[in-house]
């Protein structure tokens, strides 16, 4: 491919030594601020990236394939059946119902709100990967002859609790492990309240701390505790009701399809063609849409900000190819006398401004890809804090092609831009030679 002769002579111009040693300067510092700003373009959207794959592993613990939410109201009026129906539903392999609501847990003197999770613990141990989460566990043969009354003297009259699962959150502020006997208090749903004994309106009932969890959510491992679900029925005066469907599918079943192939057996369509939405089907990752959003706001206005810093080093480009501009009059003069019109002698310094923009943006993806390779591998920049309670110790980096190409895009205005106002100052000088 030939390039005109305009380009060949704007690639000698970029090339060939400046006679004054500042034209050179700034050329050099235009080159550099684009391919710094670029680089810094590439490594924070990778770093981004890096955390939203961080994100997406961690959501694989505690988080089913597909969940089932009512469209209006807190729970489904029979939850079991809704369970048992989806769970016939092609691609699905395990589908249970689950409550989750409110609660107070007392233990040992401490108490705290919680929030509590009622299912089935053998279902929902194989619905995500809570046995895989557990730091501490009691051991099967002492759950039947486990006893805490020395520690909690309030419920003692509960001989044989039901075993629970408690978040590393909720075991730190009751001071709680495997082994302690937890009271749970929720107010009744039904009757008046009795002002001379403000306790009875309240149930309660005596769990067993059988293992305690940690996910790195904060949100599953702040206060959760997790009981059966007759428990939880229980304690919230409840029958067959379900507040969700949680569903595992068959092994290579995609969630996104899966929870579109629920969703059109749930939500029957109505005399527009438009789906009844009776219930909210939501895969693992629009389950946790608000953690991904905030990353892609965020990742998205930090680009912006860069782009304005990558707008004013294109500034150095525009002053240092005016400076050329009039270091290279007496070549223009020449180039005019062989014949050359002035419409050409601009287009070699808008091709100029191109290749400036086109080498400290191609340099600065480079560098960024270097960097954040280096950063993914290798791994740095460190996290500050205790690496013990951190996910990952050091920023996570994972490049993404696209973001390569849409950092093009501000580099190929900006270049357009420059060079219509380089090309327009080199013309008007022209204009001016004899």
């Amino acid at each position: 491919m030939k390039f005109p002769l305009s380009a060949r002579i704007a690639w000698r111009y970029l090339c060939a030594k400046k006679s004054h040693s500042a034209v050179g300067a700034i050329s050099v510092v235009s080159i550099c601020g684009i391919a710094v700003a670029t680089a810094a373009i590439i490594c924070v959207l990778s770093v981004f990236n890096g955390f939203k794959s961080v994100i997406a592993d961690r959501i694989d613990t505690l988080t089913p394939d597909v969940m089932v939410t009512p469209a209006k109201g807190k729970v489904f009026a029979n939850g079991d059946s809704l369970a048992a129906v989806i769970a016939r539903i092609p691609g699905v392999e395990k589908a249970i119902p689950t409550i989750l609501e409110n609660a107070l847990a007392i233990y040992s003197g401490r108490e705290t709100p919680v929030s509590l999770k009622g299912t089935d613990m053998e279902g929902y141990a194989s619905v995500t990967a809570l046995n895989s989460l557990l730091i501490d566990k009691l051991p099967p043969s002492a759950v039947s002859d486990t006893s805490d009354n020395s520690n909690n003297s309030d419920d003692s009259d509960y001989s044989e609790p039901s075993p629970s699962v408690i978040a590393v959150g909720t075991a730190s502020r009751l001071g709680a492990n495997p082994g302690s006997r937890i009271l749970l208090f929720t107010p009744r749903r039904e009757g008046r309240v009795n002002l001379a004994n403000p306790a009875a309106s309240f149930l309660r009932d005596s769990v067993l701390v059988t293992g305690v969890y940690r996910s790195n959510q904060s949100e599953f491992d702040d206060n959760r505790v997790i009981v059966d679900l007759d428990v939880a029925r229980d304690l919230l005066q409840y029958d067959l009701e379900a507040s969700a469907i949680e569903v595992k599918g068959q092994p290579g079943t995609d969630p996104s399809r899966l929870a579109e192939a629920i969703s059109g057996r749930l939500n029957p369509k109505g005399s527009a063609g438009n789906p009844v939405a009776n219930y909210i089907v939501k895969d693992r990752l629009q389950q946790q849409e608000m953690n991904f959003r905030m990353i892609s706001i965020e990742k998205w206005v930090t680009f912006l900000l860069l782009f304005f810093i990558l707008l004013i080093a294109s500034f150095n480009i525009i002053s240092s190819l005016s400076m050329l501009v009039i270091e290279k009059q007496p070549s223009m003069s020449t180039l005019k006398a062989l014949g050359m019109s002035g419409r050409r002698i601009a287009s070699i310094f808008r091709w100029e401004s191109l290749f400036v923009t086109a080498v400290g943006g191609l340099s600065g993806i480079a560098l960024g890809i270097i960097l954040s390779l280096l950063q993914q591998h290798y791994g740095l920049i460190k996290l500050q804090g205790d690496p013990q309670s951190l996910v990952v110790q050091s920023y996570p980096v994972a490049v993404d092609p696209a973001d390569i190409l849409i950092t093009l895009v501000p580099l190929l205005i900006i270049g357009v831009v420059t060079a219509l106002i380089t090309g327009a100052f080199a013309r008007s000088r022209s204009m001016t030679l004899k």
